[in-house]
């Protein structure tokens, strides 16, 4: 009886951004094309919270701070390969009405199916656990209440945040977008009171280039910060029902649509990531501060050279960063689990399940910046398993029907991929064996 009551509560709230599109995607409209496109906006939004959160804070941050802006075309870069994945992985929603775990479990062999699971699932919970963390941390230093309160106190928000869901999918975007906006509007603040000079970041950015193998190493957990594998999977559930289309000339309009979401969303993930390595490079490594390589050294660094404010507007970012994404990390790991083992638990299950990790690492006093960094290897270790699967399936015409990729798209998607691969390989490499 409760699921039916939600149900209906969530047709209602969903009834006119259906309506809207609907009314968008018909060749007789005559309405403006910015109007067409707001009730298409929102997945995008939702997949782009994981390219800000707390672990491109660490790794940006430690980029910048070492190198100056020596690794800031490798944001761009990594930027253009996650917006060209994400557009994929929507396009394969639209087209299939199934996400991506869900084609893997019918098209891949029984034990393949398990192991991708498994792989996904330590994924997810790595990621939720680091933007748990990155969450309670900016609680912690914003109001400086012991961190293990900062926790508990993260997870009664990402409760709330999560239960939004029950009222539909647009109240859920909202919350999510206007956390976005947050940290957006943060980080333009803080380049604003830092002034950077424009000649050293742009000459950066048109001649790319490493500082030695450390700086590679660090290029690499940018990459793996930056191009997510659980919103890979994400954002083909986010798709595949939210607008159902069936005929081919409107399936192509809508992913018309889709393609303006992902590149508002991922331009605006891109830019603030940028910002990030632009802030540490012009503050901490102007000042010869190149060792500081913490979310709580930056934010203690920042108030002596740019003011207390400076120092608050990072914490608040870090935190809404932390909460929009650690809800977004749960959502995929539901997405995960249905999808390839057809097997789903109430959210605030999972959200407890997900919180006890975290939890653990707060009261066991390991250091948060450490924690965040050895996620985003975890993370790469996972994405391969997302990219290629994905590439695969939007290359085949059986699969996507008309919407399947173009030769150049996918000769442009499978270079990612092999690129992806061969520096996560390499940072995993150099994280195993590099000490001995």
């Amino acid at each position: 009886m409760t699921e039916e009551i939600t149900g209906k509560k969530q047709q209602r709230m969903d009834a006119g951004t259906i309506e809207a599109a609907e009314k968008a995607l018909s060749s007789e409209a005559r309405i403006s094309f910015h109007r067409r496109l707001l009730p298409f906006l929102g997945p995008a939004f939702i997949a782009a919270v994981a390219y800000i959160d707390p672990g491109n804070f660490a790794t940006n941050i430690q980029g910048g701070a070492k190198f100056g802006y020596t690794l800031i075309w490798v944001i761009v870069a990594s930027n253009l390969m996650a917006m060209l994945l994400q557009v994929l992985s929507a396009k394969l929603g639209i087209a299939t009405g199934l996400n991506l775990a869900e084609l893997c479990r019918d098209r891949f062999s029984r034990p393949v199916v398990w192991g991708m699971w498994v792989i996904m699932e330590i994924v997810a919970i790595a990621t939720d656990l680091a933007e748990f963390v990155g969450a309670a941390v900016g609680l912690f230093l914003l109001f400086h209440i012991p961190l293990i309160w900062a926790g508990f106190t993260t997870a009664a928000i990402t409760f709330l945040v999560l239960g939004l869901q029950r009222y539909g999918f647009r109240p859920f975007e909202a919350v999510i977008s206007v956390m976005i906006g947050l940290v957006a509007i943060s980080y333009l603040i803080e380049i604003f009171l830092i002034k950077p000079d424009p000649v050293p970041i742009l000459r950066a950015l048109v001649r790319p280039r490493f500082a030695g193998s450390e700086s590679v190493l660090l290029a690499a957990g940018i990459l793996g910060a930056t191009v997510m594998p659980h919103v890979i999977f994400l954002h083909s559930a986010l798709t595949q029902g939210r607008i159902t289309v069936k005929d081919p000339v409107r399936q192509k309009m809508l992913f018309r649509f889709e393609i303006a979401d992902v590149v508002i969303a991922m331009t605006i993930a891109g830019a603030v990531n940028a910002c990030m390595l632009i802030m540490a490079a012009a503050t901490f490594h102007a000042q010869q501060l190149h060792e500081v390589g913490t979310i709580e050294e930056a934010y203690r660094t920042l108030t002596p050279i740019l003011g207390h404010a400076a120092g608050d507007i990072f914490a608040i970012s870090l935190i809404a960063a932390g909460l929009s994404s650690s809800a977004v990390g749960t959502m995929s790991g539901q997405v995960i689990m249905q999808g390839f083992i057809h097997f789903r638990i109430p959210l605030w299950v999972r959200r407890t399940v997900t919180v006890l990790p975290a939890l653990i690492v707060i009261a066991s006093g390991l250091d948060p910046t450490a924690t965040l960094v050895l996620s985003q290897v975890v993370l790469s270790f996972g994405l391969p398993f997302a990219v290629i699967p994905l590439v695969l399936f939007t290359a085949n015409r059986k699969v996507m029907g008309e919407l399947a990729n173009r030769p150049f798209t996918t000769v442009a998607a499978g270079t990612a991929a092999v690129l992806i691969v061969i520096l996560n390989i390499y940072l995993l490499y150099d994280t195993i064996f590099g000490g001995n």
